[in-house]
Parts: C-alpha cells; structure tokens; sequence
C-alpha cells in the first residue's frame, strides 16, 4: 500500500518520511487512534515506504521488488502479528486470511476480523506461543530489505503476556522496526508504551471521508456527505453504511416528527407499518426497513438533532454539518422544539436504537416512541433566544 492511496493524515506521512530521510526511524512506535481512521492502512503503507528499494521523497516507488511483495503482504521482512481465536492459536496460522481481510479492508476492525476467523461469541487473543512467535521470527537478521518489520495490530489483546516481548522491543536486533497499531491506549501495558514512541493518529476529516466516498464507492455528494457526518471520523463505518443508508432517511424523520407533533393516532400507526412492511396507503416513499435499516434511521436521526442542538445553542451562528434541505426543516424546527425537549428526544432515540439492536419487537418500540415525541412535543418549549 502506497502512501497516496491513503486518504487524509498528511502531517503524519511527512513527518514519517521526514524521519526516515534522516535517519532517524524509531525502532518501536504505537500508532494510536481511533477505529477506522486509517491508522492501519498509515502503518501499511510506511511499512511498504521502509522496504522499499529506490523510495522517492514523498512514498515508496511502487515498482520495485520490494514494493511488489509487500503489496502483497508477503515481503519476507514483513511480519505480522494479531488477534486470533483458541489458546494456543498464532498469527502464522491464519496468515492467508489476514492477507485478504486487509486487502479488501485495511479500515477493519476486530470484530470483522474474528467474523472472518468464525469466532462466534468467542473472544480474540494474541497468546503466549504467539509471544514465543514474534520473538522467534524476529531473532534473524533482514533477509532482503534493509529492515525487518513487525507490524503488531491491537496490541490491546496481547493482555499481561505483553511482558514477554518488552525486551526484544527494548533491544531489538539492529533495523527491527515494531509498529503496535493501537485504538485504546489505556488497555497497552505501560511497560510496553514506555517503550515504544507515540504517533497519535486524529479522526478523519469529515469531508475527506466524502470524497472518498465519491470516488471509491461512487456515491453521490449528498449522500457520501450525510453519510460522512453520520460516522465521525471511522471510515470502516462508513464503507458499511452504503447499502444501509435509505436517501429517504430525511423525509422519513421529518414525516415522523410531523404524525408525533399532530399526535393522530391512524397517522401515527401508519408510519410505523410503512417503516417495518414498507406499505403507507398515501405515501410511497416508505421502504420496508430490516432491523439494520432502523437503527441507521435512528443514528441518522440522533444526528439530525445533534446538529439542530448546535444550531439552536449558537444562535445560527455555529457552523452545523446539515444539507440545505435539512437545515431548512431544521430552521423552522427552531420555534417548536426547546432544548429540553431535545434532550429528551435524543435519550429517547438512543434507547430506542438499544433495544431495536436486542431485537426488541419494532412495531411496538416505534409505536411507543411515537406517544411518548408526542407528549414531549406538545409540551411548552424551553427555546434558546
């Protein structure tokens, strides 16, 4: 994986580059952030960018033997190292899975990942004869390249038995390079963050996830860009809500709002059957809606009245990451909804989403939230001046 094809994190590439211009490559370092912010695909490509033959000043050159084999992930410097399931499960043993799992994905996240390895309800590790592993493969010098790698992801999972590797990453053999890709510091022995050198990987820019959306996935702008905000920064999440997110996630709140503040029973029941059945006898664009389906519908509406609490608290003059149609409804929402009913409101989604996500029966859950937006709604507001 090349640098290029890495979206976003242009400081951090720079300044990877820079060190390795001078010299001056850390021999241990913890790539730290967030799910599905690229911390993996950074450390794949600076992984390539290492071994690399004839690297440019910006990235890898991409032609080079090197290159070629560690697109592949099967540069023989280049080792890896990760959860697996059993107790006496190593990496190695799963190794051509893991090759197509971040080929296809390098923005996973572990559940995927164990999905992948048909975990069940089991949880991951990296185990003792894992350990035993990592130190084994790399007590032998580089075979090709000028360094030898061992890219540890989530190093959370190695547990107490992280102890076992603090001397080899204290003193490695000479052009050992770890690189621990981590998304909860707090769960990282602090033997082992003591010794290793902190890259903090920030969140996804929300319209650099967009773009990257447009292009890689062919969205249109309106719905790469809902999407984007939908996600906060994890591009992982975003991948998956593709096929989940209906376009008419908009309508479909604003309609509901609008049958809850009239508070009609008929109104009420009917919007409910055309999100679970998908048939509405005047309305047709109404989709019927799997478990899945409705729980973006309620992040999507989280979202909405997120935004349409900044909008209210700032006086509109908070910048709000909501489309001109939304901001519109938003807008003339001002006047009937005060913010403590919003606060209730957005308690309510959330639980809501709880319990559709424990397969709590959705006709009656929705049904339910519906009187209860109807008495909040109806009740005097408390609006922000």
């Amino acid at each position: 994986m090349l640098f290029k094809e890495v979206f976003g994190h242009e400081k951090i590439k720079t300044h990877l580059i820079e060190s390795f211009h001078a010299d001056r490559t850390a021999h241990a370092q913890i790539f730290l952030g967030k799910e599905g912010n690229g911390a993996l695909a950074l450390a794949l490509a600076y992984a390539q960018f290492l071994l690399c033959e004839q690297p440019s000043e910006q990235d890898a050159c991409g032609t080079c033997s090197a290159c070629r084999k560690t697109s592949k992930y099967v540069h023989p410097d280049l080792h890896f190292s990760y959860p697996t399931v059993g107790s006496k499960a190593i990496s190695t043993h799963f190794i051509k899975e893991w090759r197509a799992a971040i080929t296809e994905n390098p923005y996973l996240n572990a559940n995927q990942w164990l999905e992948q390895l048909g975990a069940d309800n089991k949880q991951g590790n990296i185990t003792k004869d894992e350990c035993v592993s990592i130190v084994q493969r790399l007590s032998y010098k580089a075979l090709e390249g000028k360094f030898k790698i061992m890219l540890l992801w989530l190093p959370e999972y190695l547990g107490k038995e992280g102890n076992r590797l603090l001397k080899l990453i204290e003193e490695p053999r000479p052009n050992t390079v770890f690189l621990l890709i981590s998304e909860e510091e707090g769960k990282i022995l602090n033997t082992i963050l003591s010794r290793c050198q902190l890259v903090t990987i920030p969140r996804l820019e929300d319209d650099l996830i967009a773009t990257a959306l447009e292009k890689n996935q062919q969205l249109s702008p309106e719905k790469a860009q809902t999407i984007a905000y939908l996600v906060e920064g994890n591009y992982n999440k975003a991948q998956t809500l593709i096929d989940d997110m209906d376009d008419n996630n908009a309508l479909l709140f604003v309609d509901w709002l609008r049958a809850c503040y009239q508070g009609k029973p008929k109104e009420m029941v009917q919007w409910v059957e055309g999100i679970v059945s998908g048939k509405h006898p005047q309305k047709e664009f109404f989709t019927k809606m799997g478990r899945k389906d409705q729980v973006v519908f309620l992040q999507y509406a989280l979202y909405f009245l997120k935004e349409f609490l900044s909008l209210q608290l700032g006086g509109g003059q908070l910048k709000v990451r909501l489309q001109k149609s939304e901001l519109s409804t938003a807008q003339n929402m001002l006047k009937v909804i005060g913010i403590d009913q919003l606060q209730e409101l957005i308690t309510l989604f959330d639980e809501t989403a709880f319990h559709v996500e424990r397969n709590g029966n959705p006709r009656i859950l929705f049904l339910d939230v519906s009187i209860k937006v109807h008495h909040i709604l109806r009740r005097p507001t408390l609006v922000v001046q």
